[in-house]
Parts: C-alpha cells; structure tokens; sequence
C-alpha cells in the first residue's frame, strides 16, 4: 500500500511540474533547479551567478530551507526577486516539491524574469524523485564533502544535467583526488562538470557561459514549438 500511495504522489508532482515547464516555457524563462548536501555552497554559488548576470537578465530565485529565511536574505541583498519556502511549515519536508514552487511562483513577476533559479533544501538522498518543472537540473558538491561523492548520491548525479564542484580553493587543504573525482563522475553523469571557486571567482566564467548558452537554446527550442504549434 505505501509503493502506491508513492507512487500516486510522484505521479500528481510529476504532472504539476509539465504545468509548471510549460509556464516557464510560455514566459521565456530558463527555469535551474540546484540540489547539493547542506554546506555545498549553493547559495554562495547563486550570489556569484547573480552578480555576474544580473541585472543584465532578470532574474528570480526561489529557496528551500527546513527553517529560516536567511538564504532568500542575501540573495535579495544582491536585487533580485527572492522567495523562501521554510519546508517546516508544511511537515519538515527534506525536499521542495512541484506544489511547493507553484505557490512561490505567485510572488515572482515570472513574465519580467528571464532566469529562474530553484535551490532545493540540502539533502541529496531525498530531492531525487521530486521534478519540478525545471529545464535543468544541477547536483552541486565541494571539495570538504570528498571525491567519492558521485559513488555515494549515484542517483542524485546521474539525472543531473551538469554538476558543479565547488570550492576548489581548498584543494591544498584537504584530501582531495581530481582525478578519483572525475573517474566517480563519469562513471554515473553524462553533463559536464564545473569546478570552480565562489570566494575567488575562478571558474565561474566558464559556469555562466553555460547557462547563458542553455537559456539561448531554450528561447530557440521554445520558439519553434509555437511555430510547429501555430501550424508554420
């Protein structure tokens, strides 16, 4: 009985989350979805990523944390739309769902945003199974958490469409292989990988670029969708 209740869970979040891609579709907006254990460096990561973009392309965040609103704080500090799902008013949810964003979205101007980024709340085992809506999904660990994380999350890496390794300034530091990393890596996901530095900046040109060139391609795929559409 609880496979199917599960199951019938999975399948409702599944279908808001095309109502929500297509949302975003209709509106122009790449929709990014962040997953990463709780200290990754997601939100430094995201400050990064709106420094360098915005305001030049509008963007929304939407923040998943059990408690506090502290996250969608410094990310508005930065000017940007920020809204915070605090998962412990709805049963302490160790993850967002497709539900939980499509009420965020109410406080977001989605038709004046060009990108929308989603950091789910911090725990790899449970964000898997929950779409939610988003164009691309990104599994984002660091350099502390150990080069064996890939064999450890297999799941988590293998759906994602591109992972980033973040702060690589502490490579001196720790007991780290790039090259066990990488073998762990390619053993499971198929996108590429992004190691880079928030405190420092470096590689964080060649992560923008990325997700400038997948928002081109997007706004291209979008296009010829309503061309097929209308029949053209």
């Amino acid at each position: 009985m609880r496979v199917e209740v599960v199951q019938r869970v999975l399948r409702a979040n599944d279908a808001l989350a095309e109502e929500l891609r297509a949302r975003f579709d209709q509106a122009g907006v790449l929709a990014v979805s962040l997953i990463g254990s709780p200290g990754s460096g997601k939100t430094a990561l995201l400050e990064q990523t709106v420094a360098r973009l915005h305001p030049r392309l509008a963007i929304g965040v939407i923040e998943g944390d059990i408690a506090t609103t502290r996250d969608a704080e410094r990310l508005a500090r930065l000017g940007v739309r920020a809204v915070q799902i605090e998962t412990r008013l709805v049963g302490n949810a160790c993850h967002l769902d497709a539900n939980m964003v499509r009420t965020a979205l109410v406080r977001l101007p989605l038709q004046h945003l060009r990108f929308l980024f989603i950091e789910n709340v911090g725990h790899l085992a449970c964000q898997v199974d929950y779409r939610l809506g988003e164009h691309l999904r990104v599994a984002v660990t660091s350099v502390p958490e150990g080069d064996d994380s890939p064999r450890k999350y297999p799941c988590a890496f293998a759906q994602a469409d591109a992972v980033v390794l973040t702060k690589i300034d502490l490579l001196p530091h720790v007991d780290f292989s790039m090259a066990a990393f990488d073998q762990a890596l390619r053993d499971v996901c198929k996108g590429p990988c992004f190691a880079l530095s928030a405190r420092t900046g470096r590689g964080l040109g060649a992560w923008v670029d990325w997700l400038e060139a997948r928002r081109a391609a997007c706004r291209w795929n979008a296009w010829l969708g309503s061309q097929r559409a209308a029949g053209r």
